[in-house]
């Protein structure tokens, strides 16, 4: 048996060094081949699915940026250093993917992945369609609101475990969504599978917050490595792609025209070359929206710079019959455009002094600490004389 491992893994590592072209080629090459119309249809389609996201999450982003403004909430935002690990940290999950699928069985893998990307699944549509299904609910339907409130500990040591409010129509989200995840888990059709991707990708680009533009020029630049390197020096990113049976990617059937809804060619783009440029262009529409212009001439001009780079990736794709990494076009592009964009309007340092949620420098800290401390100290030294007054009495 410990052979047997062995011997798989000295397989997997020669696959990663040398002979991934061959092998993505074969790959390539198994497909049937599509009519230049099914192709035209499927990739158009991926470029729509793509752009939808990104206007909506970026819309939703904005609207979830000035309502924690407003309770004073803290937005988990990403760090400058958490952007430098994360290359690291997302290529270490697809080599250990990667050698899971080469070691383990493939059907156990996607089990028990399929398992825990349900439940994900269902969460992330029933918050996408609440509104919806709030707007569309008849007024007969009655709103019934409902709190669940568990805390741990008492007095200053209460910490609130869960506290989630909840109303009837919420209910009727989330079974609508759980009968879509049935549909999935029994089917694992590719339109319950692009709806699933594309709830994960909205809620990504909503509630994903890049603090500042240096924040974002980091993590698109590591990333851009990171796609070149899994996709053209290995395999992996392909075997991974093809292997995990997980609504992480959009598809659609290149085949749909001659096969219908049972079609099984499909083209895919992968979650990530939406939701990574999808949180930058976010970010540019929130600094458009704190400017309090008319036009958002940052985020639109990045979102066009993006449906060029897809254009391009796709293009490149087929012409030399082998899979892209998206982020080689899509990351100079996004980074690239709304550069040039401050430069022309003479608005860089702005540009790069921009933070959504800025933080306070230690000398206005240390003043807000003195002060509270001396407000203290006389609400004490008050209600002390008081105290005094009253025993002289």
């Amino acid at each position: 048996m410990a052979e047997e491992v062995i011997g798989t893994v000295r397989e997997a590592i020669k696959g990663i060094i040398g002979d991934a072209n061959a092998k993505n080629e074969s790959q390539t090459n198994e497909k049937k081949p599509s009519t230049p119309e099914g192709m035209a249809v499927a990739y158009g389609s991926l470029v729509i699915m793509a752009m939808l996201p990104i206007i909506f999450g970026s819309i939703r982003s904005v609207k979830l940026h000035k309502l924690k403004k407003s309770t004073g909430e803290k937005a988990d935002t990403m760090s400058k250093k958490d952007a430098m690990y994360f290359p690291l940290i997302a290529s270490a999950a697809l080599f250990g993917l990667y050698m899971f699928f080469k070691v383990f069985s493939k059907v156990h893998i996607n089990l028990l992945l399929t398992g825990y990307f349900f439940v994900l699944g269902v969460i992330a549509l029933a918050h996408l369609l609440s509104p919806i299904i709030n707007s569309l609910m008849p007024a007969a339907v009655p709103k019934v609101p409902f709190h669940i409130h568990f805390t741990k500990g008492e007095g200053k040591q209460k910490e609130d475990i869960i506290n989630y409010k909840f109303s009837t129509h919420d209910i009727v989200c989330l079974v609508i969504s759980s009968a879509i995840g049935v549909w999935y888990l029994l089917k694992k059709h590719w339109i319950a599978n692009n709806l699933f991707g594309l709830a994960f990708a909205i809620n990504g680009v909503e509630m994903l917050h890049l603090n500042n533009f240096v924040t974002g020029v980091i993590l698109l630049s590591g990333l851009f490595f990171y796609d070149i390197f899994w996709v053209f020096g290995t395999n992996v990113m392909v075997t991974v792609a093809k292997s995990f049976e997980a609504p992480i990617k959009l598809v659609f059937p290149q085949d749909l025209i001659e096969h219908g809804l049972s079609a099984s060619n499909f083209a895919m783009l992968g979650l990530g070359d939406i939701v990574i440029p999808g949180i930058f262009i976010a970010l540019l529409l929130r600094f458009d929206d704190s400017k309090k212009r008319k036009t958002r001439i940052y985020f639109y001009s990045t979102l066009a710079a993006y449906f060029l780079g897809l254009m391009a990736t796709i293009f490149v794709m087929h012409v030399f019959k082998h899979a892209q990494p998206a982020l080689l076009y899509l990351v100079p592009a996004c980074m690239g455009t709304p550069l040039l964009v401050a430069l022309v309007r003479g608005e860089l340092k702005v540009l790069f002094a921009y933070e959504d949620h800025p933080e306070e420098k230690p000398e206005k800290k240390e003043k807000k600490e003195k002060k509270e401390e001396e407000s203290s100290n006389s609400g004490s030294s008050s209600t002390n004389k008081k105290k005094e007054s009253k025993k002289a009495k």
